[in-house]
């Protein structure tokens, strides 16, 4: 399985965009994302380095320059390139460099890698207006760079839908369960029904 493809009930896209976006670990954002109503796709992934076919085990080594990530594709007549944006930084601390709790490493940056001038006016936008808002204690260090430059690699088949197949375990209930109840409690209104 290359991706999680989510979005049976949902009404067929006249179109989709795409993004990539990486904030720590890839499972945590997976997890969210799947339960975005208009999110028809999401791939967790690789991007942002410099090997040319990187596997999870070269990306943990943090010499590759790779980011973990997700590349979503949704309707834009369902749910905003914005919205996505506002839902994935209360996801992770856009503030943190190289580390999302006890994640550490370049891996788990926070990136967003845009397709076209509008996703990069949106997304500086958009954290423009979070960082003045003053949300966290320092200043937004998300990376904004361009997608076009980045070829995104799908991660290993044991890394897609890894909270769905694995709710149970430790990394799942303590990490990826207070993001979700987060989501729930700040986007409630664009989430699939359960």
């Amino acid at each position: 399985m290359s991706q999680s493809n989510i979005h049976e009930d949902d009404p067929k896209d006249t179109h989709s965009e795409t993004a990539i976006l990486g904030g720590g670990c890839f499972w945590c954002l997976e997890a969210a994302f799947e339960r975005v109503a208009g999110v028809t796709a999401v791939t967790s992934g690789y991007c942002g380095g410099h090997t040319a076919a990187p596997t999870y085990a070269d990306v943990c080594t943090g010499t590759t320059g790779h980011i973990e990530v997700v590349r979503l594709e949704w309707n834009p007549e369902i749910v905003s390139y914005e919205r996505l944006l506002r839902i994935f930084f209360i996801l992770h601390d856009p503030t943190s460099r190289d580390r999302q709790g006890a994640d550490v490493g370049s891996q788990y940056r926070s990136a967003i890698f845009c397709f076209g001038a509008a996703q990069f006016e949106t997304a500086r936008r958009v954290m423009a207006e979070l960082d003045a808002a003053e949300l966290w204690p320092a200043p937004l260090v998300t990376e904004v760079r361009d997608a076009a430059e980045f070829p995104f690699h799908p991660a290993e088949s044991e890394h897609h839908a890894y909270y769905r197949r694995h709710p149970q375990t430790a990394y799942c209930a303590v990490v990826i369960g207070p993001k979700l109840a987060k989501l729930r409690q700040e986007f409630a209104e664009l989430l699939r029904p359960a």
